[in-house]
């Protein structure tokens, strides 16, 4: 027996601690959001609650995460990731006894001090095994910025902070490690994944996918349209883009490569659509409750505020797709694989429900964001147990199941949450937020438009590798106070960090996203990621449209946010014609110029500058003129001429 592991006759009692542990957490949150420790009798801080949280996540990252390679142990715990476990299990919960005493006292004893030493390096550890080496490595260099900020050259000096103040700092203080984000994780975020697990095992994805493929099979590209609502509907409650892809990837992209569409377009189509659920309300991901709270503003109002932006998101994709469908000749979906609508709804009649409830608990009930989820995924497991979509219904241990497989499937946000709170708490300490947002100002010279250009850039750049919340913490931190500082209204300013950190997802060298649909496609990566970027684009043009323009975020009078949304999808059509190379017929290079310079006068926001209306008037005439001249050279073609492009839209 190899004495570095624990005996294999263990393995059975450490499998049940780790499904124990992972059970643990969302009954944790459970508790927590109905306020049944203070029904009872026990106050606690909710730092000291987190603190027991981040513990039971930590001792579940050692035991079930190896340091190697996979996501998942194959074999015996080894001993030192069995001892690393219950280091951090005792660490964390010595934190959460001693909080209310060590955190308002003026000077820190030495094992408060010795905690944050152990802590800090288990939590970076953590990370790199559930979230990747990117993330540890930027928490990382933010811990040497803290000792060496005092060093930095002229206006970016920061205060000088010794080692146990920092260590101190960051373990005790409510800023750092156990600030908002790990807060939010521990709540919000496990409810809503409580949630997602709960509806994925009942059926729901599979509701999604028929519904789908019902509504969109009958038209001309079909295939692609279902992985567009299938991957926008799940994503919206998964929070992760990856697990998007692989949740509904492995259905849809065999279904777009058999239709027709090249592996890399298909696996482009999927990242695309998956990554922007985490764009579209009611339920949108995890980041935007984060954005809410970091705002101090309702959940409600980054939702309705995200609206607009998130459907030209998606008219741009289901556009590309439409003309892609046309220009190569993909048909329909065959007739004998469509389900009837009637029959889809008979089966899931009851699956909107709990979405129902969520938004009735969010926006008119004014309840909080985790104890919506709760009730909603109470409806779930009941319809779950009762119902189940197509026979699949939820068991006693199905049950357990949907807890277990939440627990495990939170570990690397738990552990993205207190790295965050690392960056945020080394800002603190020295003084440094205050000074790069200045220094980017400076850097941008007063230009609006300039800082914009490079916040994005910065954004796409910091984001290659990290998951979605990790950036958009990491952005909010760094990049959105310089925003703000140039007065941008401070929601369409975290929205636009979150649009550019999200298309580190799709963006190469390093998609993720777009990486993980290739692996289901077998497509090269690169040229997968190069395709999302062409399908992705109006990501990254939004953002400046709500910046400028405030009728994009619901702002407006009625009639002239109409006016506005009508100009921007039009502008969309143009502009996804001129990218494809047809629009109601093929079109020669020079014309798909010309289409994209009438898309781009249309979108130019009238408020830019004086005179940009005149733009838009330009860019509606001339996209009359080409639209007039393909109509009268689209009727002169011959039926067979025509082939490529025929079928509904």
């Amino acid at each position: 027996m190899n004495t570095s592991e624990v005996p294999t006759g263990s393995s059975r009692v450490v499998s049940a601690l780790i499904a124990g542990l992972a059970i643990a957490l969302p009954l944790g949150t459970i508790i927590w959001a109905f306020d049944l420790l203070r029904r009872v009798g026990i106050l606690v801080y909710p730092e000291q609650f987190g603190a027991v949280m981040l513990g039971i996540a930590t001792a579940l990252v050692y035991l079930h995460v190896p340091a190697g390679a996979g996501r998942a142990r194959s074999g015996p715990v080894p001993w030192y990731d069995a001892l690393l476990a219950l280091i951090g299990m005792a660490t964390c919960l010595f934190v959460a006894l001693r909080f209310p005493e060590v955190s308002t006292a003026t000077f820190k004893t030495t094992s408060s001090l010795v905690a944050g030493f152990i802590l800090i390096p288990l939590l970076l550890e953590g990370a790199r095994r559930t979230a990747g080496l990117p993330i540890m490595l930027v928490a990382a260099a933010f811990l040497v910025l803290g000792l060496t900020a005092y060093l930095l050259p002229g206006d970016l000096m920061g205060r000088k902070v010794s080692v146990n103040s920092l260590a101190s700092y960051l373990t005790w203080n409510t800023s750092a490690i156990l600030g908002t984000p790990t807060m939010i994780v521990a709540t919000v975020v496990v409810a809503f994944v409580l949630f997602g697990q709960g509806l994925f095992l009942s059926g729901g994805s599979g509701f999604f996918t028929d519904i789908a493929m019902a509504l969109m099979g009958r038209f001309r590209g079909g295939q692609a349209k279902i992985a567009i609502i299938a991957s926008a509907l799940f994503g919206t409650i998964s929070g992760s883009v990856v697990a998007n892809v692989v949740s509904t990837g492995v259905v849809t992209i065999p279904m777009m490569k058999r239709a027709g569409y090249r592996p890399h377009v298909a696996a482009a189509v999927e990242s695309v659509a998956s990554t922007g659920g985490q764009l579209m309300p009611p339920v949108m991901g995890i980041a935007a409750f984060l954005m809410a709270e970091f705002l101090q503003v309702s959940y409600a109002t980054i939702a309705m505020a995200a609206l607009i932006p998130a459907v030209i998101y998606f008219a741009a994709l289901f556009i590309q797709v439409d003309l892609e469908a046309a220009r190569h000749g993909i048909a329909r979906v065959p007739a004998a694989d469509i389900p009837r609508t009637g029959d889809v709804l008979r089966a899931g009649w009851y699956i909107p429900i709990p979405f129902a409830i969520l938004i009735a608990g969010i926006f008119w009930l004014n309840y909080s964001l985790d104890l919506s989820a709760i009730y909603a995924l109470c409806a779930v497991l009941l319809s779950g147990v009762l119902l189940g979509y197509r026979g699949q219904q939820l068991r006693a241990a199905s049950l357990l199941d949907v807890f277990r497989t939440t627990g495990l499937g939170v570990l690397d946000i738990f552990m993205i949450a207190p790295l965050a709170g690392i960056v945020i708490g080394v800002l603190n300490i020295t003084g440094l937020s205050f000074s790069l947002a200045l220094s980017l100002v400076a850097l941008a010279g007063g230009s609006v438009l300039a800082l914009l250009a490079l916040t994005g850039a910065v954004s796409i750049v910091l984001g290659m590798g990290m998951p979605t919340v990790g950036v958009y913490i990491l952005l909010a931190t760094l990049v959105a106070p310089a925003l703000i500082e140039i007065g941008l209204d401070p929601i369409a300013a975290h929205l636009f960090i979150f649009y550019y950190g999200m298309l580190s997802m799709i963006t190469p060298p390093v998609a993720i996203g777009a990486f993980a649909a290739a692996s289901i496609s077998g497509s090269s990566p690169m040229r997968t990621g190069f395709a999302a970027v062409r399908f992705g684009w109006s990501a990254f043009v939004i953002p400046f449209l709500f910046i400028f323009s405030d009728t994009m975020l619901l702002r407006g009078g009625p009639v002239e946010t109409g006016i506005d949304i009508v100009t921007a999808l039009a502008a969309v059509w143009f502009i996804a014609a001129g990218f494809t190379g047809y629009s109601l017929r093929l079109i020669p290079v020079s014309t798909r110029i010309a289409y994209v310079l009438a898309g781009v006068g249309l979108l130019v926001p009238v408020n830019l500058f004086g005179g940009s209306h005149w733009l838009n008037l330009a860019g509606l005439g001339l996209g009359g003129l080409l639209v007039g001249s393909d109509w009268f050279q689209r009727r002169a073609l011959s039926p067979g001429a025509l082939a490529a492009g025929e079928g509904r839209t």
